[in-house]
């Protein structure tokens, strides 16, 4: 059987600034423990903030989308721009400040938040192409940004699910591990670090939301 194809989008690497690498590499992992592969991709562009991680401060750094996410491809990226929707079987999106500062800018602008093209177009293609679309922690707000009428989870967050309702999304509570599935569009969301404490949770989310998605693709 051929094994499925996931394209995991990232932000940039870490979790203040980019995308975060618990959530990231535990869903690659659960990917190729659950018979899948994977491949990564991030958008071209800057960071919008650079944090210095040990510090917790912003660092007067620039740092750019593609090569700091190349760290957690461990080289293997592409260009989020030569995404082919039928080249892969369903989208994935970590989390981390990175989705919310990069890939959309919802941490300045909450509701009116603007979306990357490249990530606009890539959900776009993969929903109107009827395939599945995983975002975990906080992403799941990018794609309530960019379809509307989708239901996701961020866990219990209330201010984000009223920014979600805003959107015209309908945000589902969720306990840490537990997994929201909207059938209709084939939207996949855990909130992870939202309520997750450990690296060993992270881990739990991530493969009850890979799960879902290749049960999903059978």
């Amino acid at each position: 059987m051929e094994k499925k194809k996931i394209a995991v989008v990232l932000s940039g690497c870490g979790v203040m600034d980019g995308s975060e690498i618990h959530e990231a590499v535990t869903a690659m992992l659960a990917i190729e423990q659950q018979g899948g592969i994977y491949h990564c991709f991030a958008p071209e562009g800057e960071q919008r903030a650079v944090m210095n991680h040990a510090t917790k401060q912003p660092a007067n750094e620039i740092r750019r989308m593609p090569a700091e996410a190349a760290r957690i491809a461990r080289g293997d990226i592409s260009l989020l721009s030569s995404f082919k929707t039928g080249d892969y079987d369903a989208i994935l999106f970590p989390g981390g400040m990175g989705a919310v500062l990069n890939l959309c800018d919802f941490a300045y602008r909450g509701k009116d938040c603007s979306v990357h093209p490249d990530v606009e177009c890539a959900v776009k293609e993969m929903h109107a192409a009827g395939k599945p679309i995983v975002a975990l922690c906080i992403a799941p707000v990018l794609i309530a940004r960019i379809l509307s009428g989708v239901t996701v989870t961020i866990g219990n967050d209330s201010e984000t699910c009223l920014a979600i309702k805003a959107m015209g999304g309908t945000p589902e509570i969720c306990s840490a591990a537990q997994v929201c599935i909207d059938r209709e569009n084939k939207i996949i969301s855990t909130p992870c670090y939202m309520l997750d404490k450990s690296l060993k949770e992270v881990a739990q989310s991530t493969s009850n939301a890979v799960r879902d998605l290749m049960d999903m693709l059978k």
